[in-house]
């Protein structure tokens, strides 16, 4: 009986992710199955802002979750260079998926922090705050009233953080720096991402210098044939140039939203703080993930690990739910890239929970919380040291995908040209060199 349960598992499972030699090759004329799965995860949002919908969303549920992973996991760029993008696709699809059960499982519907019931005010005068006492962002109003349903939708399936909403209650608020007039912060926000790209450009650039690991067949950090201290330093600074990419790609996406939001859909600007709280200025584990790291996939690992793991333990089994969900979603966007699936990045997730429960361990027993310039470089440790054995995305061709076109790219139009001219020719030669390359 158990042997028949998981065949009739594999087969579905098979039937909504594909082996890789079984994915549609993606062309302009499936640009409509791609935008589709949107349909009917609006529909869904647009019914948990309407009241009574309860029953309607929870036999929508399937559907809007089978159309997204059989639609993302599915269709497949061939290109090796765009190999990224199926990561990116299929990360959407979880998203997707994590949205849509959040909007199906809550019987009153999605509702704001001052409502009673989907669009109906407690108190409409009253002045309110979001969990972290921030200003509750002042509510926008949509660039065409015929398009109001539309609006009501998509503002609550772009409003990942839950910032006004009571599913967001308690989620920290980076401090706005940028003028909230709508001028001054749309231009802001412009530099903002014209500085984020210039950043991205310039370590994706570094990133590909490096011997197969920039390829889209993708390599190790880690060159064994490098004496050991050079070894680590190269897989060092690799590590570090992808975390820096990768905090410049989140900036420069959310600034991209945050312009579309105010300037062409009349978002409020106070609905569009900084995504990202310094990262770097972390001094505790609890810090950095709860409040520097963005928040934007917060509800989605709660809804589907954290709300099981704690009815199975608590807190602590909250904890290591959405750790262990958080693993799990970043390695499904990966296994999409066709190069099998691997247990190491889960295994670091899920590592989290255990340092962060040391470092509530250390506040009792101590009566101090990690803090200061050593919890500073404790955070580094975690993040530079023990997280390098995520290079297992740059192992399967990660590093090698094409976020900047190089016609777009001033770091290998000018400086890396400018370079090979200034060391007479040699150009990546040299780096080839220091790594043991022929």
């Amino acid at each position: 009986m158990w042997l028949k349960i998981r065949c009739i598992v594999h087969d579905v499972f098979r039937t909504l992710v594909p082996q890789p030699h079984e994915r549609i090759p993606i062309s302009s004329s499936h640009i409509p199955h791609l935008l589709f799965p949107h349909v009917p995860l609006i529909y869904m949002g647009y019914l948990a802002r309407r009241p009574d919908t309860f029953t309607l969303r929870l036999l929508l549920l399937p559907l809007v979750i089978t159309v997204a992973v059989g639609t993302y996991f599915r269709f497949m760029w061939t290109d090796p260079s765009l190999n990224i993008y199926n990561y990116g696709q299929c990360l959407i699809a979880q998203v997707m998926c994590a949205k849509a059960i959040d909007f199906a499982w809550r019987k009153e519907g999605m509702l704001k922090i001052d409502e009673v019931r989907p669009g109906v005010a407690r108190n409409p005068d009253a002045v309110k705050a979001d969990g972290d006492g921030h200003p509750k962002p002042i509510p926008s109003d949509p660039a065409s009233p015929a398009f109001a349903w539309l609006y009501d939708a998509l503002e609550l399936i772009i409003s990942s953080r839950g910032l006004g909403w009571k599913f967001g209650v308690g989620v920290h608020v980076p401090h706005e720096e940028r003028s909230l007039e709508r001028n001054s912060f749309l231009f802001a926000t412009l530099i903002s991402a014209v500085k984020n790209y210039l950043i991205l450009d310039l370590f994706e650039s570094l990133i590909k210098l490096v011997p197969d690991v920039g390829t889209p067949h993708g390599g190790t950090i880690f060159k064994t044939e490098l004496p050991f201290l050079y070894r680590y330093a190269l897989s060092t600074a690799i590590h570090v140039a992808t975390g820096t990419f990768i905090l410049a790609v989140i900036d420069f996406f959310y600034d991209l939203a945050t312009i579309s939001a105010v300037f062409f859909l009349g978002s409020s600007p106070s609905a569009w703080p900084p995504v990202l709280d310094h990262p770097w200025q972390s001094d505790s584990l609890h810090i950095f993930w709860s409040k520097r790291w963005h928040q934007i996939v917060r509800e989605a690992f709660f809804i589907i690990g954290g709300f099981f793991g704690r009815i199975i333990a608590g807190n602590i089994g909250m904890l290591f739910g959405i750790f262990i969900v958080s693993g799990l979603f970043h390695e499904f966007g990966a296994y999409a890239l066709g190069r099998g699936f691997d247990t190491v990045v889960p295994l670091f997730f899920a590592l989290q929970a255990p340092l962060l429960l040391c470092e509530k361990v250390w506040c009792k027993y101590t009566g101090y919380r990690v803090g200061g310039l050593y919890g500073r470089l404790w955070v580094y440790f975690c993040m530079i040291i023990v997280a390098q054995p995520l290079n297992s995305w740059l192992r399967r061709g990660l590093g090698g995908g094409l976020m900047a076109p190089p016609s777009l790219s001033p770091t290998r139009q000018f400086i890396i040209p400018y370079i090979h001219h200034f060391l007479n020719g040699t150009g990546t030669d040299i780096l080839e060199f220091i790594v043991g390359s022929t």
